[in-house]
């Protein structure tokens, strides 16, 4: 897996969460961000089943602008 990195929230100060990448095999994208809190995830298991591998992650606003960068830089020429 080649992750190029796109960048990681202004807001977060010396910490690195949260952060985004484009994998550059596959154009997916890869997300670092907080673990959703029990509320958030009951909620969000209403729409859709949440196996045992997976999570659910919260970003802020703040990070909007990276993602549309990482999904720009995701997307096939």
């Amino acid at each position: 897996m080649r992750l190029r990195f796109i960048g990681k929230d202004p807001e977060s100060g010396d910490h690195g969460c949260p952060a985004v990448w484009v994998d550059e095999d596959t154009q997916g994208i890869v997300v670092q961000g907080v673990t959703a809190d029990a509320e958030t995830t009951a909620r969000t298991v209403v729409d859709s089943p949440l196996p045992a591998h997976e999570g659910v992650v919260w970003l802020p606003k703040s990070m909007i602008p990276l993602l549309r960068k990482a999904l720009d830089g995701a997307e096939p020429e």
